[in-house]
């Protein structure tokens, strides 16, 4: 079945809206002035330390409640050695400018934002390109043939938002539904898309396929779960995978798909139980 595209918003136009004295002053004890600049920059080192080691998320963004309280504590540290992200952000998100093209055949336009979490290093506009290529891929969603999609920065008009969030804000985010991450996975809360930073980052072990692979993949099935589509299981093993099964926990046998149409014909498996 096609995925039911969102309605009931408003339409939207193509394009959217002296020296200092020498010698110290009277009464000044040199000794004494020495010890409580290393007192106090000995009390600036335990903060600094301590606000590094110990961080509470409380993530905001710009025009929006979609973000949530901290659910846990993180550090800093990354979950690997070398791997190119945070694990915790500044808990506040920047909005990628502009617009897409409408992506699509036929059908009612869906409206997306995208959103990045500040302190990630993460560019919103070159996330936004990544979103935008799968998501107007003819192998995507559009390929119903029933639905078009667009990604604009109007908040207003948005359907839904896509926010890449560090480990720590994502599963906080995830958390204000009742959905447990562990800060590993990805999540869909109502007209919030959560991509976790992590798995954007690296992947998931034994995915057996490129990173970009599962980038795409992972777009496409939250962004499914905003369309409606439910979870699936893998029909045979050599197979292809549903987009909708859950391929971050494994493949069960299959192999890593990315896209909800193959050979442009919808390609499911059954329902999850």
């Amino acid at each position: 079945m096609p995925p039911s595209p969102l309605n009931g918003r408003p339409g939207l136009p193509d394009d959217p809206p002296g020296s200092r004295p020498e010698g110290p002053p009277p009464g000044h004890r040199p000794a004494a002035r020495r010890r409580r600049r290393r007192l106090a920059a000995t009390l600036a080192v335990v903060l600094a330390l301590t606000v590094t080691l110990v961080l509470r998320i409380a993530p905001t963004e710009d025009r929006s409640t979609g973000a949530a309280p901290a659910g846990r504590t993180y550090d800093t540290t990354t979950e690997q050695p070398g791997a190119a992200y945070p694990m915790v952000g500044a808990g506040s998100f920047a909005a990628a400018g502009g617009q897409s093209p409408v992506h699509g055949l036929d059908g009612p336009i869906v409206y997306y934002r995208v959103a990045v979490e500040q302190g990630t290093g993460q560019d919103p506009d070159a996330f936004a390109a990544e979103v935008d290529a799968v998501l107007g891929d003819p192998r995507s969603w559009i390929g119903s043939g029933e639905l078009r999609v667009r990604r604009i920065d109007d908040p207003e008009y948005a359907d839904f938002t896509v926010y890449l969030a560090t480990p720590a804000t994502s599963e906080a985010m995830c958390a204000t539904g009742g959905l447990t991450t562990e800060g590993y996975t990805s999540c869909r809360l109502p007209g919030q898309v959560i991509i976790n930073l992590a798995r954007w980052a690296e992947a998931v072990p034994d995915y057996g396929a490129p990173l970009a692979v599962y980038r795409a993949y992972v777009i496409n099935h939250e962004v499914g779960h905003e369309f409606g589509e439910g979870h699936q299981t893998c029909p045979g093993p050599g197979r292809p995978a549903p987009v909708m099964q859950q391929q971050t926990y494994g493949l069960d046998g299959c192999l890593a798909y990315a896209w909800p149409f193959l050979d442009g014909v919808r390609y499911v498996g059954d329902p999850a139980t």
